[in-house]
């Protein structure tokens, strides 16, 4: 396994938190596979990683990950019905082209699926739009022009997607950093985790 230190971000132990021992767990744009690392040290959990990038395979590959390649936006035919607990995408929603049909994919795959993303309410966010330039910071490193953002939304905004595409809430944590945030979320916090199944 690689010694190198891996990437963890505040969303991970929300994630963990949501998941119990032992389960089977396929993990969309994987990356280098810090989730699923992460994940197997906290819950034991078995499973695969998605990634599209060559240089995400091969860092999976080095930390004793197992990931196969696939575009996302080309869907999950590879995977059966139900063939998994939970479908994770994390940090990755705003980055798809194809974000219905994917949702819809995760919850044919996977008994639950689970996202994080960037909350493009967040306060922080408007007041960069307020002063005319699109939003930079932690959770949006990217310059306008090199960016593989193509959705950004607000929580608001998700969760009526979630009502308008019959997509049942379980649960959502908002943060900021480490710090979990109750008051004005849509508008104090700066990333956002939601636990959903299929609605009726």
């Amino acid at each position: 396994m690689n010694n190198t230190m891996l990437i963890t971000r505040p969303d991970f132990a929300a994630i963990a938190a949501w998941i119990p021992q032992g389960a089977s767990v396929l993990d969309l744009g994987c990356g280098d596979g810090s989730l699923l690392q992460y994940l197997k040290s906290e819950r034991a959990v078995r499973g695969y990683g998605v990634e599209i990038s060559d240089a995400g395979i091969a860092a999976c590959i080095e930390n004793g990950v197992n990931v196969i390649q696939n575009d996302l936006d080309s869907g999950l035919k590879d995977f059966e019905s139900n063939s998994f607990d939970y479908v994770l995408l994390s940090q990755t929603l705003q980055a798809t082209r194809h974000t219905e049909a994917l949702i819809q994919e995760m919850l044919r795959v996977g008994r639950e699926g689970i996202v994080s993303f960037p909350n493009f309410g967040y306060w922080k966010a408007r007041l960069n739009v307020l002063r005319g330039h699109m939003p930079v910071s932690e959770e949006l490193p990217y310059q306008w022009y090199d960016t593989p953002n193509v959705h950004l939304c607000t929580l608001d905004d998700f969760e009526t997607f979630c009502v308008d595409h019959h997509v049942h809430i379980l649960e959502r944590r908002v943060m900021t950093g480490d710090n979990e945030v109750f008051v004005l979320p849509n508008l104090l916090g700066s990333t956002a985790v939601y636990r959903f199944q299929r609605g009726i």
